[in-house]
């Protein structure tokens, strides 16, 4: 365990050099920081620091800057959330209130996330599998081809065409939609399945065949895999940190062009508060000199998905934690009022 006034020397060791971009001595340190103690003191202090690994000597004769393990240790004793102030809030508001459907949420909120933060955002869409059915509309393009819209409760809207084995009249159609939304409308989509199963049999023999592929259909689009849908922005705001990256900048490029990877890095949306991964804690090799803050996203307190962001280590955690989770809140209102 590392004593208090250590600790506090770790604090303005992180804060410094996340200000100053540069290794951070003990003089710098007496003088910028009320810490009560000689610069003999601090740099006996930063030696049981640097021994322990949180902190490193980039250069012979330089000052030290934060590791991983130090990072690590400032966000989970050392950081507070930074609050937003109250122009930023009405900002964030503002911004995405002007949203007209949930491509347009998804957008904005990328570009609020990587302006706010200066880093590169990453927002995912609502899961379906985590969703609720708001309403079901059915409409006829032809006597044999239908148009089912599946409208969730997060705004999101997923259309199909279904071919049907025969015509299907209008009186018919409107029974179906009928029939549909009142087993499925408001109902978590896991529950679908089981609500639907016998409703091809409450209708006229010759109509059967068409209910039947209108429910499939349905049930395909519940549970296809392609769902897990991201937007990604501000990918050139890494373009300003190129000294953070030990090698060069393509790793990191190449790795957030993966989809599957950036899933990963989000983590499971089910997990509502903010995650932070610092640098080899990226399981994604091209990641190992970034850092990830995401946080979920949802209507009814329960979060749907994530949107987060991505940046080098050397990051101001306290800022782009808040701003994060300030978002993610205005987003989940908006959602929920849609």
């Amino acid at each position: 365990m590392l004593s208090e006034r250590r600790l506090q020397v770790l604090r303005a060791i992180v804060q410094d050099y996340v200000g100053t971009e540069e290794p951070v001595g003990s003089k710098a340190l007496t003088e910028r920081h009320s810490l009560g103690v000689s610069p003999a003191t601090v740099r006996n202090d930063m030696a049981a620091l640097e021994d322990e690994g949180y902190i490193a000597q980039p250069h012979t004769s330089a000052g030290r800057i934060p590791t991983d393990k130090g990072y690590r240790l400032f966000v989970d004793k050392l950081a507070g959330v930074k609050p937003m102030t109250a122009p930023e809030r009405r900002a964030i508001q503002n911004f995405l209130e002007g949203a007209v459907d949930l491509d347009d949420v998804v957008a904005r909120t990328v570009r609020l996330l990587a302006q706010l933060t200066r880093q590169v955002a990453v927002v995912q869409y609502p899961s379906l599998t985590r969703s609720t059915v708001r309403h079901v509309e059915l409409l006829s393009l032809a006597p044999a081809r239908l148009m089912l819209v599946l409208i969730t409760d997060t705004g999101r809207v997923e259309q199909r065409v279904v071919d049907c084995p025969a015509p299907f009249g209008d009186a018919s159609l409107a029974d179906l939609r009928a029939r549909l939304n009142s087993r499925v409308a408001n109902r978590r989509f896991a529950d679908v399945p089981s609500l639907v199963e016998d409703l091809a049999e409450a209708f006229e023999h010759e109509d059967r065949g068409t209910v039947s592929m209108v429910l499939s259909t349905l049930l395909e689009t519940l549970v296809e895999e392609n769902e897990e849908r991201l937007m990604i922005g501000g990918t050139s705001n890494l373009t300003r940190f190129g000294h953070d990256f030990p090698l060069v900048i393509r790793p990191v490029l190449e790795a957030l062009e993966e989809q599957v990877v950036l899933l990963k890095l989000l983590g499971e949306a089910k997990d509502p508060g903010v995650t932070v991964r610092i640098g080899h804690e990226n399981a994604h090799e091209g990641l190992n000199s970034t850092s990830v803050v995401s946080v979920g996203y949802g209507s009814g307190g329960e979060a749907v998905a994530k949107l987060g962001v991505v940046g080098p280590t050397r990051m101001d955690y306290p800022g782009t934690m808040g701003a994060v989770r300030a978002v993610a809140r205005y987003v989940g209102q908006i959602l929920a009022e849609s």
